[in-house]
């Protein structure tokens, strides 16, 4: 069972019930998410300087560690993805996912709101063997997919830059481009321990941090990443989920800070 289901379960806060139903009724807005709306989020400003920065984008996989998207890749393809298929990679980055996917998969869109971001990718996928993905600049509020819905929807580091408010528009544009059934798969930095655990869970997280900042995340980063960015509680995002109608079949979590979720959008 989700973790919020249990805190909703044993709460006897009175307001659990109209939050709930605020976080739904907020959703349906993101069906209307365009880049013409006064209102709407400037993603560019929540991305972070450093990823606008061509520098750090050309160091930003060994930043990263070199993740590798295998373990990603078939998790799509057991729950029957394949040639015919379409994924979405939002928040795609350098394109670590999006690269290998095309490989494997009918269609692959990879969507970045950087520029310096969008470009790097470019320049990697020309000189890329095989199938290459489709690749757009735009962010989780401004992406128009075309075409048949998607199959998948792939989303790696990238939710966080959003405040919880947009998060859950952000989902339900998500759930916006998947078929009935389709597949969403989320890793992310997402804070799973009560909010009294947060000193000591960031200590023993800042203790472990790498000390060259080429080679990794540093202590002073981390740091920065909580002050500035909005990684979410685990109890938080489980209801943005459920309310944007997907269903969590599989959720692992890293160290209590990383959460890899596996859903499906309802039918």
């Amino acid at each position: 069972m989700p973790v919020w289901q249990n805190v909703a379960r044993n709460s006897t806060n009175r307001f659990a019930v109209p939050v709930l139903n605020s976080i739904a009724h907020a959703a349906v807005l993101g069906q209307a998410a365009r880049m013409d709306i006064p209102w709407l989020l400037d993603e560019r400003a929540h991305a972070g300087a450093e990823h606008l920065d061509p520098a750090f984008v050309a160091g930003y996989d060994r930043k990263q560690g070199w993740p590798d998207p295998a373990t990603d890749i078939a998790v799509f393809q057991a729950h029957g993805l394949d040639a015919a298929s379409t994924i979405v990679d939002l928040a795609a980055g350098t394109g670590q996912f999006a690269l290998a996917a095309a490989r494997v998969f009918g269609r692959v869109v990879a969507v970045d709101v950087s520029l310096a971001m969008v470009t790097y990718l470019r320049d990697r996928a020309a000189g890329h063997t095989g199938s290459r993905p489709d690749i757009v600049q735009a962010g989780f509020l401004g992406y128009q997919h075309d075409g048949p819905p998607a199959d998948g929807v792939y989303t790696r580091n990238g939710l966080h830059q959003l405040p919880d408010f947009w998060k859950v528009l952000a989902l339900d544009r998500m759930a916006g481009i998947l078929r009935p059934g389709g597949v969403l798969r989320v890793r992310d930095l997402i804070y799973d321990f009560p909010a009294r655990q947060a000193t000591e869970v960031f200590a023993g997280w800042l203790a472990n941090a790498a000390h060259d900042p080429a080679a990794g995340y540093t202590a002073s980063d981390y740091a920065e990443h909580i002050r500035g960015e909005h990684s979410t509680f685990r109890w938080l995002f489980e209801p943005m989920l459920a309310a944007t109608g997907f269903e969590i079949v599989d959720v692992e979590y890293d160290r209590q800070l990383y959460g890899t979720y596996t859903c499906l959008k309802k039918s």
